[in-house]
């Protein structure tokens, strides 16, 4: 995997004790950062944040399906969203590291939202390392949803590690 991080202007590295938020989702570049974040966190002492944003509409997130050129949005009964954001989430560490966090502090947040701007909000203190999974190259949903790690080493006020899988991980 590749990691690239990006500073904001006047920032210090974060000091032990801070946070490691990612997101985290059940792709490869969602893997390789969480594996990425776990790791950081672990040398750090820092606490991690797994967020699983989830919105009605976007793709893998929650309630948009295609069929037949039209799309429908299934609607959910209360915290089904949420619910379901967890169980990946939970997933999604288990397969990063399925024994490797006993001595990293995780909590698991699935709020509602758009990804990028969700990240940036709960990594908004200074002391924070955002930490997002990209896939190089062009694709189809990059360029009709948006990048999140684009949008988040634009916004974010904390430092962000932009992780890229291996080939083959």
């Amino acid at each position: 995997m590749t990691a690239l991080a990006s500073t904001p202007i006047g920032r210090q590295s974060p000091a032990a004790g801070s946070r490691v938020v990612v997101g985290i989702d059940d792709s490869p570049a969602g893997l390789a950062a969480l594996r990425w974040a776990i790791g950081f966190a672990r040398s750090r002492g820092a606490r991690l944040v797994a967020v699983r944003a989830w919105a009605l509409g976007l793709p893998r997130h929650g309630g948009l399906r295609h069929g037949y050129h039209r799309s429908v949005v299934i609607s959910f009964h209360s915290v089904e969203p949420g619910r379901a954001a967890r169980r990946l989430a939970k997933r999604a560490l288990r397969e990063a590291a399925p024994d490797a966090l006993g001595d990293v502090d995780v909590s698991i947040e699935t709020p509602e939202g758009n990804p990028g701007p969700v990240l940036t909000q709960i990594a908004s203190d200074g002391g924070d390392v955002l930490v997002v999974g990209t896939t190089p190259g062009p694709s189809l949903k990059r360029a009709v949803h948006g990048s999140v790690s684009a949008y988040c080493t634009a916004h974010a006020h904390c430092p962000v590690t932009v992780v890229t899988p291996r080939a083959g991980r």
